[in-house]
């Protein structure tokens, strides 16, 4: 009897929750996992990767690398980390998808690289990863906080840049939340207006846009030294903004997103930034550029904004500012702009 009465009951637990493996697979539809010898934090959804956070002191920022669509379709160029057939070869400090700017108190954050000279390290900064503050997933999302400081060529800490990720997608769609704090430490702190920055994502050649001037490109053979093609040949991205504008006039314009719609593996993708009210300088100025750098640089007003005044940005210690932006990427069925300012919506909200 008691038995039956167990039996009976675990047929009604499985009908209110469903089996025990359904159960499990709910609990786990998003995982975040730390390897702290190989400094990577990956980040998985039903079990498949959609990016990882990596920190290696080879690096000199922290990146998210690779991004990963819901259909298991790389987004972002796989060189310099793991080059592939195609990858666009230059600017090797375009990794993924990472956060920092080129002009902070005279130090250039933005294009430093393992590929800069001993000779010339003094004039660059860079950002190096403290703590994991908190990690966790659910079924709904994965969340990672970080702690990280931005530093001098002496080591000198300049800033502290507290960053949390929200990792969250649904059926075709994924998403990146990212929110930064930069906190001023032992002196002013000043962001110049200038062109690189802030928030920068390298993709792969085929959400490039098309163009006519030869490039240099990995070859089937993995040799790319005197191997160019046109990027013509396989590119098929073009950027859309809020604004209506397309293709390279979206460079240097306003607007409260960006999307770049493109092909990949026979299926159209689409990669959008949106910005958020609470930013400085929103709406943001966008570096997007047609052979893969997809950017948005609230600080560029003077540089990008045709006569106006530059905006300098300067923290005293102890103060901070903070930034907001979403990414989504989509593969099948490409976000629509009604779907696109929808999601501007929710996110300016927030």
């Amino acid at each position: 009897m008691v038995i039956q009465q167990l039996f009976k009951l675990f047929a009604v637990s499985l009908c209110l929750f469903g089996t025990a493996e359904q159960v499990f697979s709910q609990h786990r539809s998003f995982s975040i996992t730390q390897d702290t010898e190989a400094h990577t934090i990956d980040i998985r959804i039903n079990g498949q990767p959609f990016t990882s956070y990596r920190y290696p002191d080879s690096l000199m920022k922290p990146v998210l690398y690779p991004i990963i669509t819901a259909k298991g379709d790389t987004i972002t160029r796989g060189w310099p980390l793991i080059p592939r057939a195609g990858d666009h070869i230059d600017h090797p400090h375009h990794i993924g998808l990472w956060f920092n700017y080129e002009n902070v108190n005279g130090l250039d954050f933005w294009n430093n690289s393992s590929g800069i000279p001993a000779s010339k390290k003094q004039q660059y900064g860079s950002i190096r990863h403290y703590s994991v503050d908190t990690m966790w997933a659910d079924a709904h999302k994965a969340v990672l906080g970080t702690t990280a400081f931005w530093l001098k060529p002496d080591g000198t800490r300049l800033l502290r840049q507290q960053t949390t990720y929200l990792f969250s997608g649904k059926g075709s769609m994924r998403s990146i939340t990212m929110t930064v704090r930069l906190t001023a430490l032992g002196e002013d702190v000043v962001f110049k207006d200038t062109k690189d920055g802030l928030i920068g994502l390298r993709v792969r050649t085929e959400l490039e846009q098309p163009c006519e001037t030869p490039e240099k490109y990995i070859d089937n053979l993995g040799k790319a030294a005197n191997f160019k093609m046109p990027s013509k040949d396989r590119a098929t991205g073009h950027y859309l903004s809020s604004e209506g504008l397309k293709g390279d006039s979206v460079w240097s314009s306003r607007g409260k997103w960006v999307a770049l719609y493109a092909t990949l593996n026979h299926k159209p993708v689409s990669v959008v930034i949106l910005d958020h009210p609470g930013n400085v300088g929103y709406p943001t100025y966008w570096h997007a550029r047609g052979y893969g750098l997809f950017a948005a640089n609230p600080f560029g007003q003077g540089v990008f904004g045709k006569g106006l005044a530059p905006l300098d940005v300067r923290l005293k210690p102890g103060e901070s500012v903070i930034f907001k932006y979403k990414v989504l990427i989509q593969q099948g069925e490409p976000s629509t702009v009604s779907q696109i300012n929808k999601a501007a919506a929710a996110f300016a909200a927030e």
